[in-house]
């Protein structure tokens, strides 16, 4: 990628990333709901997932180019069925049972970042207009896969760190943020299955 770009991917990252999303919203109830501290564990996981995803994503693009999307509708579906599930979880929660904890776990966060559709695209995407016209690399799809981390990772803390902020107004009003956060995830999952 020319480095003429980058204030263009970085951009690009701004408004996709930390745009209203599933990982971005589970990041946000969570901290919401436990504190920064327990949805930390969520936010590893997602870090995790999100490394994993970028890699698998730019070892793809390498091997595959652009016939790797053909295949994406599947994991848009496994990825929406997931967050409709989290979105169910969330909106059954009474907002007070400490053993729901269980729902932001590290496990939870890498499952949402694997099947997150939209930041896999975006990946995709990002790849296909920032490196392929200029490069099939390895070397530079991965070098972009570690900037892409400001859009997931980096993002996902953001969300969660305003959650966190923002909790103590909130802890009043938890049943009413359950419903909120479900009702956004529903949305994310409907949009993902739609677009």
């Amino acid at each position: 990628m020319p480095h003429s770009l980058l204030p263009t991917l970085l951009l690009y990252i701004l408004i996709v990333g930390y745009s209203p999303g599933p990982a971005n919203l589970y990041s946000l109830s969570c901290s919401l709901k436990y504190g920064r501290k327990r949805a930390l564990r969520v936010w590893h996981g997602m870090l995790c997932g999100f490394a994993i995803a970028v890699t698998i994503a730019a070892v793809a693009t390498h091997l595959l180019g652009t016939v790797i999307g053909d295949y994406l509708v599947f994991l848009k579906y496994l990825g929406a069925a997931y967050i409709l599930w989290l979105a169910y979880c969330i909106w059954r929660s009474n907002g007070h049972d400490e053993q729901e904890a269980d729902t932001c776990t590290f496990f939870s966060g890498l499952i949402v970042q694997l099947t997150n559709a939209k930041m896999i695209l975006f990946d995709l995407t990002a790849f296909s207009i920032f490196v392929l016209p200029y490069s099939n690399s390895l070397t530079d799809l991965l070098e972009v896969a570690v900037i892409l981390h400001l859009a997931g990772p980096g993002a996902n803390l953001v969300w969660l760190l305003v959650g966190s902020w923002l909790r103590r107004g909130f802890l009043a009003y938890r049943k009413q943020v359950d419903v909120v956060m479900a009702v956004c995830l529903a949305l994310c999952a409907l949009l993902i299955i739609f677009s």
